[in-house]
């Protein structure tokens, strides 16, 4: 078995990412993912709008893990290290802001955003259209967009990964291949720690047990999967839960809602 478990990549962050230019204050970058693709932790001095228009993403920012849907969007600062992987075929729209435009100024960390269906269609039509638009037109679109970056309301559902980096590493690998069956023992023999100093490591930096973790990752990817239009019980059997009604029962404990509640809001 491997010592590295860092996930290897094929996919480069976008250039576009990267480009200072006040009269350019939105570019876009389209790309296709594969399940299971990813890249590596990077970061760049634009701010970005990572949206799948299909598909779900698995966002890691410096302490942080998200599972993100089609219904939302993620806000990560320019300069904010992070690290992207796919959990499904995705069909990711980035709108990269450059840093002369502040945008949500008073957060100053990655974000989920819930989007709205007006931000959808400007993405699409500025990923879409851009090279049949005029360079004023498209830079108007790209101002419209701003506007309506900064009032998408903020969701709070993540979980945390620590800082420790035998801790992050041991996530890291559970982010990138969320159907592992790994045990604890062999999970921290990968991440060059005992088990003991990871159970410690998971209390004192996530402010959860290993199991408890686990569980909470587990729904943050039904989460996903239910904005997919998956029935409850598909995923109950796909993330191993004995009973639907055990995953009902978990789901609502950990989120405040059932599942079907869930799946009707979004």
């Amino acid at each position: 078995m491997t010592k590295d478990i860092h996930k290897a990549t094929t996919l480069p962050p976008s250039d576009m990412a990267y480009i200072v230019d006040p009269e350019q204050p939105v570019l876009t970058h389209g790309r296709n993912m594969q399940a299971e693709a990813g890249m590596v932790a990077h970061d760049h001095p634009r701010g970005q709008l990572l949206w799948s228009e299909q598909g779900i993403l698995r966002v890691s920012g410096e302490e942080s893990v998200w599972v993100v849907s089609s219904t939302h969007a993620m806000w990560i600062p320019g300069g904010i290290t992070h690290q992207v992987s796919s959990e499904t075929d995705t069909k990711i729209r980035n709108l990269y802001i450059d840093p002369f435009y502040p945008v949500r100024k008073f957060e100053k960390n990655i974000a989920m955003l819930t989007m709205t269906p007006l931000m959808q269609e400007i993405i699409l039509r500025l990923a879409e259209q851009k090279n049949l638009l005029t360079e004023q037109r498209l830079k108007h679109l790209g101002l419209v967009a701003i506007d309506e970056l900064e009032i998408l309301e903020r969701s709070d559902v993540y979980i945390h990964s620590g800082k420790d980096p035998r801790l992050q590493r041991l996530v890291s690998y559970m982010v990138q291949h969320p159907q592992q069956t790994l045990s604890l023992v062999d999970l921290s023999s990968l991440a060059g720690a005992s088990v003991r100093t990871m159970e410690r490591l998971f209390k004192a930096e996530t402010g959860m047990t290993y199991r408890q973790w686990r569980s909470r990752f587990k729904l943050m990817n039904a989460l996903g999967q239910l904005n997919e239009g998956q029935s409850t019980t598909a995923v109950a059997h796909q993330l191993g839960y004995k009973s639907v009604s055990s995953f009902i029962h978990a789901f609502k404990m950990q989120f405040g809602f059932t599942p079907q509640a869930y799946a009707s809001r979004n």
